[in-house]
């Protein structure tokens, strides 16, 4: 049976969701981000990107493209409310699909032809979100995910595209081999240096020339300019690891406020541990001094996920990393090796007590939030404040403005 996949994505996601709030912000350029000098942009309205502005610019750049731009922080907990909004939709009328981003949905529809037509379906699914949303979507319909995805980008804004089986090659040819999902700026640059600027140029080289010039992932991009992509509709991610990391606005070099925000991070990852029943049996610190340098170690550890053995560990790789004495620009950590499991009780060190203080503090977490009950050490930082538990299968909620 022929595969049919609909990509869907919900157009420029966090400044739709702003226009859902404000009114008065439809059809005025607009930026969402970090509003500091060194903030970046998650979202761009349609209206800036004529001034060359896209995500993932520095905003001081966008500002300078667009003066006249409106410049809103945002808030993940609000798109996180109105992505599970759309996902409550999809999970409705659809019997299997795959979140791959806060904004991004794959569905398989194969097999809806012989009952319904999967175009049609894909296409009431559409003005349904659109009309209990009041948010903008475009979807691709194609044999495959990155046909279907390509063909969404291509449909936008707000609108709609399918590639009939065996068009694949034929629709993607006169594009360029930017939109190639896979390619990004680096490897655009590499294949301009070659001469090549559409993916037609792509369908004609052998695969093997591909490889010769960038090793495996030439043969993946090779596969997909040619329209190929076995990839499954995976309906559920469990996660390998999680992590957090702050850019600070100004670079410091305060050894008792990194400490603490370490200190804030590592709480705060170890709740959300405990909260998804997992455990960590390898711990990472990272560091980004003033000159861009950046430095990581890790440690193994017995699986665990409670605080006084976390920290103590964190501290200690912190110790031994921070060693350049040069004002630091980013810090971040990272709990790798997850399984799941509860806490385990040791018999030489652990009381009843402090075992009743982490399911108190936890319970309070859980009623009132992430940031209610936090250490003194870490009151001078802010903690990561999720919204929703990282272990529920859905990818994180992703912005710009994570700094401290």
């Amino acid at each position: 049976m022929t595969k049919t996949i609909l990509h869907i994505d919900l157009d420029t996601f966090y400044v739709s969701v702003e226009r859902l709030l404000d009114r008065e912000l439809q059809n005025k350029p607009l930026l969402v981000g970090g509003t500091g000098d060194r903030g970046v942009v998650a979202a761009c309205s349609y209206e800036t990107r004529g001034f060359g502005v896209h995500s993932g610019m520095p905003m001081r750049m966008a500002k300078e493209l667009c003066p006249e731009a409106i410049v809103i922080r945002g808030n993940a907990g609000t798109y996180s409310k109105h992505s599970d909004m759309v996902t409550e939709i999809i999970k409705e009328h659809v019997p299997l699909f795959e979140k791959s981003s806060i904004d991004e949905f794959y569905a398989d529809l194969t097999g809806m032809d012989r009952f319904f037509g999967s175009y049609k379906y894909a296409t009431e699914l559409r003005h349904k979100i659109i009309e209990e949303t009041g948010l903008p979507i475009s979807f691709g319909l194609s044999v495959n995910k990155v046909v279907s995805k390509v063909a969404t980008n291509e449909a936008k804004p707000n609108n709609q595209l399918k590639v009939d089986q065996g068009l694949e090659k034929i629709f993607l040819a006169p594009l360029s081999i930017k939109k190639i999902p896979m390619v990004g700026d680096k490897t655009y640059q590499t294949l301009r240096n070659l001469g090549l600027r559409q993916v037609r140029t792509v369908q004609e080289m052998p695969m093997d020339v591909m490889q010769r010039v960038l090793g495996k992932n030439g043969g993946v991009i090779w596969k997909r300019a040619n329209g190929m992509d076995n990839t499954p509709v995976i309906p559920f991610c469990d996660r390998k690891s999680i992590s957090v990391e702050r850019t600070f606005d100004r670079d410091t070099i305060d050894v008792v406020k990194l400490k603490g925000i370490l200190i804030a991070m590592t709480e705060n990852l170890a709740y959300q541990l405990r909260r998804g029943e997992k455990l960590t049996a390898c711990i990472a610190v990272k560091i980004r001094y003033s000159d861009f340098n950046t430095y990581s170690k890790q440690l193994r550890i017995p699986y665990t996920s409670a605080d006084h053995i976390l920290i103590p560990k964190i501290l200690e790789l912190f110790k031994t990393l921070y060693n350049r004495r040069l004002l630091v620009r980013l810090v971040g950590i990272r709990f790798s090796h997850l399984v799941s499991g509860n806490y385990q009780i040791n018999l030489f060190e652990d009381t009843e007590e402090t075992l009743n203080l982490y399911n108190a503090m936890d319970t309070i977490r859980n009623r009132y939030g992430d940031k209610s009950v936090i250490r003194a050490s870490a009151m001078g930082s802010r903690t990561i404040g999720r919204m929703h538990n990282p272990f529920n299968g859905q990818p994180p909620v992703v912005l710009a403005h994570r700094k401290q």
